[in-house]
């Protein structure tokens, strides 16, 4: 596991975080709640990790919903800081713009 996502999920245990309002935005957007994506973190794949990430390290992660259904979300620390964790993004990914298992993106 990334150093990043082990820092943020500890932050999520403690409940230190916050959500974005971009991510309220997503979430809403894709009919999703915030109980479905912190429910679903503990199992969460990193997929991507950008520990140098200008606006503090970051990652993408793939979870998945009680129905099964794929959830990408990204999680950040901001630059200079331990704390809070910050929900910047959730949705349904793409079919379309991802592998069968939507962990890679298409090309």
């Amino acid at each position: 596991m990334s150093a990043t996502f082990a820092a943020i999920r500890k932050l999520i245990e403690l409940r230190d975080l916050r959500i974005s309002e971009h991510g309220y935005d997503e979430l809403a957007e894709d009919g999703l709640t915030v109980t479905e994506v912190l429910g679903g973190i503990t199992d969460a794949q990193v997929i991507e990790d950008y520990p140098d990430y200008p606006k503090g390290p970051s990652v993408l992660v793939l979870q998945f919903d009680q129905e099964g259904r794929p959830i990408h979300s990204v999680w950040g620390i901001p630059k200079g800081h331990t704390r809070p964790a910050v929900l910047v993004t959730a949705y349904r990914p793409d079919p379309a713009r991802w592998n069968a298992a939507f962990t890679e993106r298409r090309k």
